[in-house]
């Protein structure tokens, strides 16, 4: 499985990616984010799903612009990423699901060309068509996205910064990897400011962020016994059923 956020704020864009393939019984480490950095030209590729289908895609794109084509904007270089999902997808589907693959392949792609107002950022699903992420949703996760989604949903807004957004994001991972074990360090972070066309990617380890994924912990159980305890009271004290009832 993996883990792959990225949070949309008005100051720039933060993304988080796990780097743990699961294979059967076979545990890796691949890097699951790519970055097209260019004169006014700044994107980043992260993708949940079929390994051998992000790199096919990512290498086609990668030709494309090696070759010369030009995206002025970053929704037609997602158009552009999307048409060649579809072409793996015309190569392999078939043989991937005659041997039981499903083919899967879930994108975020997050930056800004020279042409766009602002930075952007956008989910593209595997049939090639996506969606832009605005200031109603300033995050999207793929991959395990149940166990980590509660925290950004309670603290970030478009308007919150940079800071804010890192750390709530790595805490966000912090608690989908304590709740599954095929999410793990290391992970990739990539920085981009508004209109500053410059990527900026850092990787952490575990070594790194183990003290702050302690305290956060301790956090938490300190916060926990600061709960009022008086609403329980009522169910606590409560006499028990008797015996010929049954809820």
């Amino acid at each position: 499985m993996t883990y792959c956020l990225a949070i949309k704020v008005k100051e720039g864009l933060v993304a988080i990616a796990d780097t743990r393939i699961t294979s059967g019984s076979d545990t890796t480490q691949k890097k699951k984010v790519y970055i097209e950095q260019r004169d006014k030209y700044s994107l980043f590729i992260m993708t949940s799903g079929l390994r051998s289908v992000r790199d096919k895609a990512v290498l086609y794109f990668k030709e494309l612009i090696d070759e010369g084509e030009t995206h002025n904007k970053l929704y037609k270089a997602v158009n552009a990423f999307g048409a060649q999902v579809k072409r793996v997808a015309n190569e392999d589907k078939e043989d991937l699901e005659r041997n039981g693959l499903k083919f899967n392949l879930h994108t975020i792609i997050g930056g800004q060309l020279k042409d766009d107002e602002e930075h952007k950022l956008f989910l593209l699903y595997p049939e090639g068509n996506w969606v832009e992420l605005g200031e109603g949703a300033p995050f999207v996760v793929i991959g395990n996205s149940g166990h980590g989604k509660a925290i950004l949903n309670r603290t970030l807004t478009s308007d919150s910064d940079m800071h804010l957004a890192l750390k709530t994001g790595f805490l966000s991972f912090d608690s989908t990897r304590a709740s599954a074990n095929d999410v793990d360090f290391p992970i990739d972070v990539v920085l981009y400011r508004n209109n500053s066309f410059g990527m900026i990617e850092h990787r952490y380890g575990k070594k790194d962020l183990e003290d702050i994924s302690d305290r956060w912990a301790e956090e938490l159980k300190t916060a926990l016994d600061k709960i009022p305890e008086e609403w329980m009271e009522v169910v606590f004290n409560k006499a028990p059923l008797p015996n010929h009832e049954v809820l």
